[in-house]
């Protein structure tokens, strides 16, 4: 069996030999440069602008304004909530400028320096507006959701059909108001396109660090009024991603309409403080919510409203993260009175797209958050309290009031086993020891679930005369081991070894048409797909064989080294040998698609530790327990290695990371000097287990945990943070939790000051 086994990654020898193919990789012959002039003002009307000098410029092809481009159409958003404010996509800013980091000019040269240095030589007024911000903690204050509703682009509201607003005499309740810092998803490489134009076919071939190649192809032959069968997307190796590469760019939608206009090939790789001044950023939203409980403890009520920071213009899932953050509410505990409600607001920023977790990390830290209230305020203990709230196994299927439907599970049994592994007990009496010798510790519980994403998937896979089974699907990689877990299902299926299968991936031309790697989805349903093909294939071999042997198909049977025998007769055959029965190539070929049976939920409890030093602040986290549950693991390794990447990014969010804005609109975090990531030695002691529930959704019962240590490790460290500081004082926190807000903290507490 090779499903299950902690396989290393087989596209590690290729990639490290220097033998991938990223994006910027790719310069055609005679390829032209593209780079743009950009907005310094949030805001403003565009009084003068003269490019005569740049067109003048050596090396310059075409210098390229709104006037060239106005007339190519708008990129698709996602209908996820209905009736969205569809907002206006240039490609270069038309007569007024939305953000800083917009593109105005394209200047387009036979070299990068040269399109850099005509840059210098454009005249540009722009007269400054009035800046809308929207809710940025960039303002130093919180102001009311009702303040924001002339640049609201959506708004949806789920409620129980039990709701009621009588009171219950026994009833209490805990509120809380948390702000998420925007966070930059700085992937190693940066967002990039190469784009091979031929004249001769009218044929445009595009390379892209895309997550969603198909759909980048769909959405650039609409755009540009291209022939779908003209153009060629290959997204073969992405250098992460983690949702900044879900949706075209209108530099990308350029640098292609570019190469079609001037009929020569093209290309543009993003810098880092381009990335950050215009790629999407991902959290900003800040949600409001009341938990309403008997004084024993039990949940009743759930009233919660989030609103989420848009940006100037939509990327294709933009409505997504305000979605998650509340829809999946209450995350994995039983409440059956449920008023639930989602915004987006649109503002003078760069776009605010999904981000690993999309939604995810701002449900469960809000849930979280009010229980740890709850419990303080009940004088529980805040495990006890969650177990009690718990649904358990036997609740599941459970459908709530905003339709989402947790399909399998046992959330107490995860949490369960997390007190065991991490020995809850003994930590709160070394949390006792430290406090006696005066020392600042807390411990923080988190408990999540994590939707994997719907739709469908589909898979090729034909057997080469050689012996080879050739793979290929739909859903794409970015750098995560995709190659090594499908050819684990694949190689699984027909007891083959890893090295008879060849898996290919992100290329319109060679593999079948997909949804793209993305919302925790592509084990599940893009390894069904290739399950479901590979099954197909291993009957249609068999019965080839029969109709050879004149025998029954259930006479053939594979044996555990990959050979077919025929039942009775002592023969086998290897796969090159079955290849060379074939008269027809048909019959060594398979195409299957799947389409999932709603949401697999993956699920999961987490625990953090942390010490802090009352003279600076500074916090250490020292260990992270988690206990997730992504049904069944492909590759044990793998899952490792997402979970320990997911709790990084987590832990940047938590303590770290924060794109700022000032009240001018001007980005203060434009590069990575400003703008802060861990690093290795701010990572903690971390320790992983696992149980594992077989989902329904989907044939190969998996769920997905690609976002999992985003989602639970955030909310673990806020309440371990407060556990500790509560004894000084200190209720309320946000986030990132740097050295200075919390020494702030505890000195206006210790002050009796408001902390600011």
């Amino acid at each position: 069996m090779s499903i299950g086994q902690p396989v290393k990654r087989i596209e590690d020898a290729r990639l490290v030999r220097g033998e991938g193919c990223y994006a910027d990789d790719v310069t055609p012959e005679n390829c032209l440069h593209v780079k743009f002039l950009r907005s310094s003002y949030p805001s403003g009307r565009i009084t003068d602008l003269q490019i005569d000098g740049a067109l003048a410029a050596p090396g310059v092809k075409a210098v390229l304004t709104a006037d060239d481009t106005r007339h190519i159409a708008g990129l698709s958003v996602n209908p996820i909530i209905k009736n969205a404010k569809q907002t206006h996509y240039p490609l270069l800013a038309d007569k007024r400028v939305m953000a800083v980091g917009q593109p105005i000019v394209a200047v387009i040269a036979q070299t990068a320096m040269q399109a850099t240095d005509a840059l210098e030589l454009i005249y540009l007024e722009i007269e400054e507006e009035d800046t809308v911000l929207g809710h940025s903690d960039a303002e130093k204050s919180r102001p009311l959701f009702s303040e924001f509703t002339d640049n609201i682009a959506f708004e949806e509201n789920w409620r129980s059909d039990n709701l009621t607003t009588v009171a219950v005499p026994t009833r209490q309740s805990v509120s809380l108001d948390i702000q998420h810092p925007r966070v930059a998803p700085s992937a190693l490489e940066p967002r990039s396109i190469t784009v091979k134009w031929e004249t001769a076919s009218d044929t445009l071939s595009v390379w892209i660090a895309s997550q969603t190649p198909h759909r980048a192809r769909a959405d650039l032959s609409e755009i540009l009024d291209h022939d779908l069968d003209r153009i060629h997307v290959i997204s073969r190796d992405v250098g992460g991603a983690f949702g900044m590469k879900a949706s075209l760019y209108p530099e990308e939608v350029l640098t292609v309409w570019a190469a079609k206009k001037l009929g020569q090939s093209t290309k543009w790789t993003s810098t880092r403080g381009e990335d950050l001044q215009s790629a999407s950023h991902g959290r900003g939203i800040r949600t409001r919510a009341t938990l309403g409980l008997h004084s024993d403890g039990t949940f009743v009520s759930l009233e919660a409203e989030a609103l989420a920071p848009l940006g100037h213009w939509l990327t294709y899932s933009a409505a997504v993260p305000a979605w998650n953050a509340v829809r999946i509410l209450p995350g994995p505990y039983n409440i059956g009175q449920l008023n639930l409600t989602t915004k987006g607001a649109l503002s003078n920023t760069a776009p605010v797209g999904i981000y690993r977790g999309a939604g995810r990390p701002e449900a469960a830290m809000i849930m979280e958050r009010l229980i740890d209230e709850a419990a303080y305020k009940l004088g529980r203990d805040p495990l006890d309290l969650r177990l009690q709230n718990l649904l358990a196994s036997e609740d599941l299927p459970h459908v709530s009031a905003s339709g989402r439907r947790l399909d399998t599970g046992d959330y107490p049994a995860a949490l369960t086993h997390l007190s065991e592994f991490a020995d809850y007990p003994a930590l709160r009496e070394r949390q006792k020891k430290r406090r006696a010798e005066g020392r600042i510790f807390g411990i923080g519980l988190a408990c999540y679930v994590e939707p994997s994403g719907v739709g469908w998937e589909t898979a090729h896979i034909k057997l080469t005369k050689d012996g080879h089974l050739v793979a290929a699907t739909g859903t794409s990689s970015q750098g995560h081991g995709r190659e090594t877990a499908f050819s684990q299902i694949v190689s699984d299926v027909f007891a083959a070894p890893l090295d008879k299968i060849i898996l290919e991936h992100g290329d319109s031309r060679t593999c079948p048409s997909g949804v793209g790697a993305l919302a925790s989805r592509s084990t599940g349903i893009g390894g069904s797909a290739l399950l479901g093909c590979a099954k197909k294939l291993l009957a249609q071999l068999k019965a080839l064989l029969a109709r050879s042997l004149q025998m029954d198909d259930c006479s053939i049977l594979l044996d555990d080294y990959g050979h077919f025998v025929a039942e009775g007769t002592g023969q086998n055959w290897t796969l090159a040998q079955l290849a060379n029965l074939a008269e027809d190539p048909a019959q060594l070929e398979a195409d299957y698609r799947f389409e999932s049976d709603g949401e697999a939920w993956g699920y999961g409890s987490y625990l953090a530790t942390v010490e802090i030093v009352a003279e600076t602040g500074e916090m250490t986290i020292e260990d992270i327990f988690c206990v997730d549950d992504a049904g069944r693991l492909v590759n044990p390794m793998l899952v490792h290695g997402q979970i320990v990447g997911g709790i990084a990014q987590g832990i940047g969010e938590a303590t770290l990371e924060e794109i700022v804005y000032d009240e001018d609109g001007q980005l203060l975090t434009g590069s990575l000097m400003d703008y802060g990531l861990p690093r290795a030695d701010l990572m903690p002691n971390i320790h992983i287990s696992n149980t594992q529930t077989l989902s329904t959704c989907n044939s190969l019962g998996a769920k997905g945990v690609g976002e999992a240590g985003t989602i639970g490790a955030p909310a673990a460290i806020m309440n371990a943070a407060l556990d500790a500081l509560r004894p000084f004082g200190v209720t309320d926190l946000t986030m990132p939790l740097t050295s200075e807000k919390i020494w702030r903290a505890l000195t206006s507490a210790q002050h009796g000051e408001k902390i600011p």
